[in-house]
């Protein structure tokens, strides 16, 4: 079960730290699905690109506490609002336009990550 965590956790840590970085690379795809009454959407893109790779970098280096998953988890929910907005007006995935039912097929992978946190 250590190495299943363990795997899981760099798993998730590389993909965290991936979307971030992401997030300084494909800035524009990413403050498009920034939902409309948010202000500061660049800003607000290049901070959670910040926060998802200490999070990732954090995933790869150590057991998160019960408070680190608490906050992961908070990140995660605070997203959400750009996932459903993404789904409701059918923006694009990069440059891959995708049918909504796949857009919104995507709402409930944001649950299934929050469970894969709260286990390791």
């Amino acid at each position: 079960m250590k190495l299943i965590k363990l795997l899981l956790k760099t798993i998730l840590g590389l993909g965290f730290f991936t979307a971030g970085v992401l997030h300084f690379l494909r800035e524009p795809n990413f403050t498009k699905i920034v939902p409309g009454y948010i202000p500061f959407k660049k800003e607000i893109v290049y901070i959670s690109g910040v926060i998802e790779m200490i999070m990732g970098v954090y995933l790869i280096i150590k057991k998160p506490s019960e408070s680190a998953k608490k906050l992961i988890n908070t990140f995660l929910l605070g997203v959400f609002p750009a996932n459903i907005y993404m789904a409701r007006k059918g923006i694009p995935l990069g440059d891959k336009r995708l049918p909504k039912s796949a857009l919104y097929g995507r709402l409930p992978l944001q649950f299934a990550l929050i469970k894969l946190i709260k286990i390791l």
